[in-house]
C-alpha cells in the first residue's frame, strides 16, 4: 500500500512556515513551501493583506512570483492525493491564527502557546488522512477518565 499522506506530516495548523510563490492565480497565488515539496499548497486572496482594504487582495497585491514570504498553515488536506496545504499571508494570522474547534466550534488559537491542539486521524487500512483543531480542554474531557491521555494533552508541546 503507497501512502500519499505522509507527505507534508511534518506541518501542523497555526504553524508559521516560509513560502516561495510559483504563480499567481485568478484566486490567489501557488507556492512550495521549502522542505516540504511533496506537497501542493496555495494561498486564496482571501487570506492575503490588501493594501487597498479590499477583502480580497487584487492580482496587483499578491506578493511577486519568486518571493519568499512568510506563512501560517491554514489547513492541512491529506484524505486524497496529492496531500494539499492551505496557507495565510495575513499579519493577524501570522500574529494569532484562530481556527474553529471541531467539538465546539468556537475559535481556538493554534498559535505558539495558544489553547489549541490538532490530531491526525489515519487508518490502518489504507491512506487518507484529517486534522481535526481542537481546545486542549474541549479534547481531554472527552477521553476515558482512567487514562493518562488528558494530562497530556494539557501539556505537550507546553515549556515545563
Amino acid at each position: 500500500m503507497r501512502r500519499f499522506d505522509a507527505a507534508g506530516a511534518g506541518l501542523v495548523p497555526g504553524q508559521t512556515v516560509r513560502a516561495r510563490v510559483t504563480a499567481h492565480q485568478p484566486w490567489g497565488v501557488s507556492v512550495v513551501i521549502p522542505g516540504h515539496e511533496g506537497i501542493g499548497a496555495s494561498v486564496d486572496a482571501a487570506v492575503i493583506d490588501s493594501p487597498s482594504g479590499n477583502p480580497r487582495a487584487l492580482p496587483e497585491e499578491y506578493p511577486p512570483v519568486g518571493a519568499e514570504v512568510d506563512a501560517v498553515v491554514q489547513q492541512l488536506r491529506r484524505y486524497t492525493s496529492p496531500a494539499w496545504a492551505r496557507l495565510s499571508l495575513r499579519s493577524q494570522d501570522l500574529e494569532c491564527f484562530q481556527w474553529g474547534c471541531d467539538f465546539c466550534d468556537t475559535p481556538v488559537v493554534l498559535s505558539p502557546g495558544g489553547d489549541g491542539v490538532t490530531l491526525d486521524v489515519r487508518s490502518a487500512d489504507g491512506p487518507g488522512s484529517t486534522a481535526i483543531v481542537a481546545h486542549r480542554e474541549c479534547l481531554a474531557i472527552r477521553l476515558h477518565t482512567r487514562s493518562l491521555e488528558p494530562a497530556r494533552i494539557r501539556s505537550v508541546g507546553r515549556k515545563p
